[in-house]
């Protein structure tokens, strides 16, 4: 299927690792131009190059900026739309990683961590939204995706829970003021998904359990109805679609890209 991105401009932040440089090694493979957005310039000259590899006939722009800063944000789209014209689809994937260490109990849990939670992941988001929303209204057109996470529909993380579902609201609503203007709105939900973290994360676990490499993984993917990791190429190949003008009639919602959660049933 011609997913019908070819020269379309694409800006993915959060760019220089995991799922987001997944989906923007798969979008720059579809014929998209991709700006790669990321806070570390050395991280991103890195990624640049195997986008580039993915996509030789994309353009690939790297760009620092800090998605917590409006003013950066604002200056990061007004250089793609002074280069490469305008902008047809935004990824939004910059945040910190979940996990990373116990989860603290109430009477631990400080203002500043979940400030700090939603301050790069949801407000990140509808900083970069704002910004690029007047360039595809303009247009008539455009597709925006937001890389949350299945801890929106899990306890167990005051800030995991509360930043995810604070993507899925932001998205609802996005997708209601921008519809008219024809630029559809997403929210993506990977759950656990095998990226460069992975192999440190099943080493802590492994010493912490003294389980062998193959056992901590299958532990790991229990909770999947395939009963295995997905990878972060697999989550982007939905980002991909769903970037695309071919996934015009899904909007405003949420897709799970975790490889079937077990036990329950989303209707």
């Amino acid at each position: 299927m011609d997913l019908g991105l070819t020269g379309h401009v694409a800006i993915v932040t959060g760019g220089s690792r995991g799922i987001g440089l997944a989906c923007a090694c798969g979008l720059a493979a579809e014929g998209a131009h991709v700006v790669l957005v990321a806070r570390d310039a050395a991280a991103l000259e890195t990624a640049a190059g195997q986008v580039r590899a993915a996509g030789p006939a994309s353009t690939v722009l790297p760009l620092v900026a800090d998605t917590t800063d409006d003013a950066a944000v604002r200056a990061m789209v007004a250089r793609v739309v002074d280069e490469l014209g305008g902008v047809d689809v935004l990824v939004n994937a910059a945040a910190p990683p979940a996990g990373g260490g116990p989860v603290p109990a109430l009477a631990e849990l400080t203002d500043a961590a979940v400030l700090d939670a939603v301050d790069t992941k949801v407000l990140g988001y509808l900083r970069t939204a704002r910004a690029v929303a007047p360039h595809m209204s303009a247009r008539g057109a455009g597709r925006i995706v937001n890389i949350s996470g299945l801890n929106a529909r899990r306890t167990g993380s005051i800030a995991g829970t509360v930043r995810n579902v604070g993507v899925a609201a932001l998205t609802a609503n996005l997708a209601d003021e921008l519809g008219p203007s024809g630029v559809g709105v997403v929210v993506v939900h990977p759950g656990y998904t095998d990226t460069e973290r992975t192999p440190g994360m099943v080493a802590e676990r492994m010493a912490a359990t003294g389980l062998p490499e193959a056992e901590v993984r299958a532990e790991l993917a229990q909770g999947t109805s395939l009963r295995r990791i997905p990878t972060a190429q697999e989550v982007a190949d939905v980002v991909v679609f769903l970037a695309s003008p071919r996934a015009v009639a899904v909007t405003g919602d949420a897709v799970v890209a975790g490889g079937g959660e077990r036990g329950v049933v989303h209707y």
